[in-house]
């Protein structure tokens, strides 16, 4: 082989390795590199968005059916919400327990107007906790419905809380 044929090797070969490079620093396995790292706090706030997402978000999902399950029949609405319980109130339990984690690990800030709308928050936690189990005990149409409303609005109460208390 000449020089020549010898020179246009090796730049072809350092341009395979270039593009070679190129889509290795591009794929999936080099992107999870770049992510941010996971730790105890992301931990802790994964799951108490988590269960707050089954709380609050499945009553408003519950309560938008109510009308469709009426139609099925007299008792699908108090199926549909029994079958509900079974998640709702594990995920309140996680709740209450990474909220008192949350509690420890921002300890530093239990003062002021954090503590004031932290006070808030845990009084209508409690609320949303307390009328919803009233709810499921209710056995008139008003008290359902009574406290069906009042354990979801303070449930919305307690996640506008907790997004300002996450800053």
């Amino acid at each position: 082989r000449t020089q020549t044929d010898r020179v246009l090797s090796e730049a072809a070969g350092d341009e395979i390795i270039e593009i070679a490079c190129r889509r290795l620093r591009s794929s999936p396995a080099a992107m999870l590199l770049r992510v941010l790292s996971v730790d105890w706090t992301s931990v802790r706030l994964f799951l108490h968005v988590l269960a707050a997402t089954i709380w609050v978000g499945g009553q408003l999902t519950l309560a938008s059916l109510v009308p469709v399950l009426r139609s099925l029949g007299v008792g699908a609405p108090a199926l549909a919400a029994r079958r509900f319980n079974l998640i709702a109130w594990p995920a309140y339990i996680v709740l209450l327990a990474t909220g008192a984690w949350n509690v420890v690990a921002e300890r530093d800030q239990l003062h002021g107007r954090y503590a004031t709308t932290l006070a808030i928050k845990l009084a209508v936690v409690v609320a949303s906790g307390l009328a919803a189990f009233l709810h499921t005990r209710a056995r008139t149409p008003s008290r359902v419905a009574m406290f069906g409303a009042l354990s979801g609005l303070s449930a919305l109460a307690a996640l506008f809380l907790g997004i300002l208390l996450a800053g």
